[in-house]
């Protein structure tokens, strides 16, 4: 395993970048930020915790002493029962098939006494870490204290690392500070799409709110060669220009912001048709859908048109559902689009968690190039070329390597 990671990190090597293989951990404390946001209902939907794993098993193997940080869902700064990490942590019991001890708190001397007892090898899993305010206020005082658990701070937690939060971005004042080399796989495929990627790019933008996607949207109608805006994002578009959308979801707030897309860019795909639902499922052209009716998936026409767009592609770039893909039949072409990437030969890279989610329950996940762990960080990296946790990473204390 210490070999595979290692060479896994020459290969992913990210410039200006620290990464775990500047640093000695033995004995060390490690404070180590993870994403382990995962659907509790959904026993099998752990893909966020897996890939945790190789970087766990290193520093088990190199005799550290383990601290997570995660969060899960919003609790927004408060105390939610149902929100604790203690299903989490038993979830990565099983995986690591080793005891994981979970604590309910963050800080304080009770946190630091169980902290200093640790033996090399062993694992600590702090309390949802949202269950303080100051996380997401990015306190440097609360960064300050609980940086008084470890010896240095690897950010495995790329998913999250867009947000400007203690755990991300005032943890790296206090402490020596690296990427782990899951954080650093997600750069390296990002950064075959913004340099140089193999053409015709085509990228696919669904979900449902224009606001976090309208960056990505106008980076790549100039740069990719194709691009197709899905799922609820076009109802905005549509509805900016006076075109009735029906009960379905749109964002007037950004009617302004919409209003300056060039629709008759030949890169941009939209689309032409919709399935629609009230009292039954129909199918509507674009200035037909009713006033009571609510827009759920993609009409057969737009599938045509996008399976099309994407046929001759020699790089795919997929973030968000075509439709609701967690009711059927209104997950049809999201399926399609899915099956027809896999089959493609494109190097294809798909984000997002409902969108992951989505192409691993089609059995898919292995047919792509790469399943990404971020969906906003995804999107906010492609659309800036960079993330506030790379920048936090890059900005603060130099690491030392072998202990001195």
């Amino acid at each position: 395993m210490e070999e595979s990671l290692l060479k896994l990190l020459k290969v992913f090597s990210v410039p200006k970048l620290k990464t775990i293989k500047d640093i000695n951990f033995k004995n060390k404390r490690v404070l180590m930020r993870v994403d382990f946001n995962v659907p509790l209902e959904k026993k099998k939907k752990i893909a966020k915790i897996k890939a945790a794993i190789p970087t766990l098993k290193y520093l088990i193997k190199q005799k550290s002493k383990i601290i997570l940080i995660s969060h899960l869902n919003r609790p927004k700064g408060k105390i939610i029962e149902e929100l604790r990490l203690d299903s989490i942590a038993k979830k990565l019991k099983k995986l690591l098939r080793k005891e994981v001890q979970k604590l309910d708190s963050i800080i304080g001397k009770k946190v630091e006494q169980v902290v200093e007892k640790m033996k090399p090898g062993e694992i600590v899993m702090l309390e949802n870490i949202r269950f303080y305010p100051e996380e997401e206020k990015n306190s440097p005082k609360f960064a300050k204290e609980l940086s008084k658990l470890g010896d240095v701070f690897i950010n495995e937690a790329f998913a999250v690392s867009h947000r400007k939060h203690a755990s991300i971005i005032s943890i790296t004042k206090y402490l020596p500070s690296v990427a782990g080399p899951l954080f650093q796989q997600e750069i390296k495929e990002l950064n075959k799409i913004l340099h140089k990627p193999e053409r015709p790019l085509v990228v696919v933008i669904g979900g449902a709110k224009v606001a976090t996607k309208i960056k990505v949207i106008e980076k790549f109608l100039k740069r990719a060669d194709k691009l197709i805006i899905a799922g609820a994002l076009p109802n905005t578009i549509f509805a900016a220009r006076d075109i009735n959308m029906g009960q379905s979801f749109v964002e007037k707030n950004m009617f302004k912001v919409v209003e300056k897309l060039d629709l008759e860019s030949p890169k941009l795909q939209l689309p032409v048709d919709f399935v629609c639902q009230n009292s039954e499922i129909v199918v509507r052209g674009i200035n037909a859908v009713k006033e009571n009716e609510s827009i759920l998936d993609m009409g057969p026409k737009t599938i045509k048109l996008f399976l099309e767009s994407i046929k001759d592609a020699k790089t795919i770039v997929w973030n968000g559902p075509l439709g609701v893909v967690e009711k059927k039949p209104f997950d049809r072409a999201s399926e399609i689009l899915a099956k027809a990437i896999a089959q493609s030969r494109a190097y294809s890279i798909v984000g997002g968690g409902d969108t992951a989610a989505f192409i691993k329950k089609l059995g898919l996940e292995k047919k792509f190039n790469y399943v990404s762990t971020g969906g906003g960080a995804m999107l906010e990296y492609l659309a800036n070329g960079t993330l506030p946790g790379i920048e936090a990473l890059n900005k603060k204390i130099e690491c030392k390597s072998n202990g001195k």
